[in-house]
């Protein structure tokens, strides 16, 4: 388990992309978003996007003396393509590294009853702790009512799921965007679902551009409703973000990077330059994480309801 007091952050999202039982190098050892998408992030990140085993994550978390959350992503009906990573495998290998790593994860949101299915299995048997979608590839509103029966199930099995929001890093700058659209990731659509599901602990990923007032509005009025400041370097977050991070929202706000794309080097780095104040900073860190994954300790404004 976690031991929180000799952790210095809590980074609650990183992408593991390569699987242990793959050799590096074979023509199956592909990243979540295949070849041509892993090249289009690289070059978006303006940095080298290298899959990582989860031992190879846990290694470099605990080097770091911080812990991580990780998750693959199932977009398969919308892509033909299954994860790089099963999630029993994220599972398996996080029960070995369980110091470092929590382990989230994905179900195809298209699934149906047999997601729901997957879900229950995934927490009461593989112990996962949360989930992850990605409506952009996925494919899907996060309103839809088809839906409703698998965040139900969530919901009872009382583990937060984490919506990708906002722009996209995968697609970028590829024709046609990938295919990629980028219309499912507005947070009003998380609203509902927040909604509808009060005593659901809601993550809402990244800053989300073009709908940054949007996510914070969601997050302000909703209390089971959290942003992870991933997938964007701090110096680029808006003033409006630091303003509530800073006030409103300091028990709301979650470090998160989005390794591999963007490394907790690159973003804490960026992050000790920001006018976020010196008493919000280790609740960003850690202690806001560590309450909402009911990991003992935190602030009790920040246990989800």
């Amino acid at each position: 388990m976690i031991n929180v007091d000799e952790i210095v952050a809590l980074d609650v999202h990183t992408h593991v992309w390569a699987s242990v039982d793959v050799p590096a190098g074979s023509e199956s050892d592909r990243v979540e978003h295949g070849s041509e998408g892993a090249e289009a992030m690289a070059r978006y990140f303006r940095t080298d996007v290298v899959a990582a085993t989860v031992p190879q994550m846990a290694a470099y978390y605990r080097e770091r003396k911080m812990a991580c959350v990780a998750f693959t992503v199932d977009s398969t009906s919308a892509t033909g393509e299954p994860p790089a990573v099963t999630n029993e495998e994220i599972a398996a290998l996080a029960r070995e590294h369980a110091d470092v790593v929590i382990p989230f994860a994905s179900v195809d949101p298209h699934a149906g009853m047999a997601a729901v299915k997957a879900a229950r299995r995934l927490v009461t048997e593989h112990g996962a702790r949360g989930f992850k979608f990605h409506p952009n590839t996925q494919a899907f509103y996060p309103n839809e009512r088809a839906l409703y029966a698998l965040y139900a199930a969530i919901e009872e099995l009382q583990v937060p799921v984490l919506f990708h929001t906002g722009h996209t890093g995968v697609g970028a700058g590829v024709r046609g965007g990938g295919g990629v659209r980028l219309k499912y990731s507005n947070p009003m659509f998380v609203d509902d679902v927040a909604a509808d599901f009060p005593d659901l602990a809601i993550i809402l990923a990244h800053p989300s551009f073009p709908w940054q007032d949007e996510a914070l509005s969601v997050c302000l009025h909703k209390p089971s409703v959290y942003i992870d400041l991933s997938g964007w370097s701090p110096k680029y977050f808006p003033p409006v973000l630091i303003q509530y991070a800073n006030t409103l929202l300091r028990h709301k706000m979650l470090f998160g990077s989005d390794f591999p794309v963007l490394t907790p080097d690159r973003w804490l780095a960026d992050f000790e330059k920001t006018a976020i104040r010196d008493e919000v900073r280790p609740l960003i860190l850690k202690e806001n994480a560590v309450a909402l994954l009911k990991l003992g300790g935190g602030p009790g404004s920040a246990v989800p309801v």
